[in-house]
C-alpha cells in the first residue's frame, strides 16, 4: 500500500486503535510532515494544527489531536466516528470518500538545487543525465518521478525524510531534491540558513492543494461550521498570519 493510499485498511494491526475523546470531541488524526504537522515535545504543532485549533475553536468544538504515523492515521480516522484526517491532498480518487474543509493551503512540489551550483540546469527531467534527485522514499513525489521513468539509486536518491535530504545535498550527495515548497522553506530554517541557499529549477507538480477530510457520516452541520470558521480566518487576516510564521 502506498504511502498516502485511504483505501480501507485491516480493523487490526496488532495493536489496538486509540480511542477518540468523549462528549462529541472531534479527533484529529494527521502525520509528521513539517511544517504543516508535526509532533514535538510539547505535542502536535505545525501550521495545519494551529489553524484546525482556530477553526474548532471558531465552530464552538472540543478538539484532540494526534500524530501518528500515515497510514495509522487513516486507520484510526476510519475507525473513529467523529474524526478528521490532516493534511490531505483532494485528489480525484478521494474525492467521494471524505466531506472536504478548506483548502488549508496549495501542495507545491518543486525540485531544487543549490543556489551556488551555476553549472547546473534542469529545464526537463529528460535533461537529468547523471545527476540525482533526493526525494522520500515512497512519498507521492517519488512515486511521480518512478512513474516519469526515473530509476532509483540511478536517477533517484532515497532518503528517509527531506531533512535527511537536505543534508544530503548540501553535502553534494546529489544534484537536486525534491520538495513541497513550505518543507523547503522549514527545513533551511531548522538549518538557520537563508532561503535563497535553495533555487527551484522545475515544478514537479502544483496541481493539488491541502484539505481536512471528515468522515461522510460526519454531521454536515459540523462541517458547514468549520468551513465557515475557516473563511472567516481567512478575511480577518489570522489566516494569512499564521501563514507567515511558518512559510516565510
Amino acid at each position: 500500500m502506498n504511502r498516502r493510499s485511504c483505501l480501507a485498511l485491516p480493523a487490526l494491526l496488532g495493536t489496538p486503535l486509540p480511542v477518540a475523546a468523549a462528549d462529541g470531541t472531534l479527533l484529529g488524526v494527521t502525520e509528521n510532515l513539517p511544517p504543516l504537522n508535526y509532533l514535538d515535545g510539547g505535542g502536535p504543532q505545525g501550521f495545519s494544527v494551529e489553524l484546525l485549533r482556530l477553526m474548532a475553536a471558531g465552530a464552538g468544538v472540543r478538539l484532540e489531536l494526534q500524530v501518528q504515523p500515515w497510514q495509522r492515521a487513516v486507520q484510526t480516522a476510519e475507525a473513529q466516528p467523529n474524526s478528521v484526517l490532516f493534511s490531505l491532498t483532494r485528489t480525484p480518487e478521494r474525492e467521494a470518500q471524505f466531506q472536504w474543509v478548506g483548502p488549508i493551503a496549495q501542495r507545491r512540489i518543486l525540485l531544487y538545487k543549490l543556489a551556488s551550483r551555476a553549472d547546473l540546469a534542469l529545464a526537463q527531467l529528460d535533461d537529468l543525465g547523471t545527476a540525482r534527485i533526493g526525494v522520500v522514499r515512497d512519498s507521492a513525489a517519488d512515486r511521480q518521478l518512478q512513474a516519469a521513468g526515473l530509476k532509483p539509486g540511478l536517477h533517484l536518491e532515497h532518503g528517509l525524510d527531506d531533512a535527511t535530504n537536505m543534508r544530503k545535498l548540501l553535502a553534494g550527495r546529489m544534484e537536486y531534491i525534491a520538495l513541497l515548497d513550505w518543507a523547503a522553506a522549514w527545513n533551511l530554517r531548522q538549518l538557520q540558513l537563508p532561503y535563497g541557499t535553495l533555487q527551484p529549477v522545475l515544478e514537479q507538480d502544483a496541481s493539488r492543494a491541502y484539505w481536512y477530510g471528515l468522515r461522510l457520516d460526519a454531521d454536515p452541520a459540523l462541517v458547514r461550521r468549520l468551513q465557515a470558521a475557516l473563511d472567516g480566518l481567512r478575511r480577518d487576516g489570522r489566516y494569512e498570519r499564521l501563514r507567515q510564521r511558518y512559510f516565510r
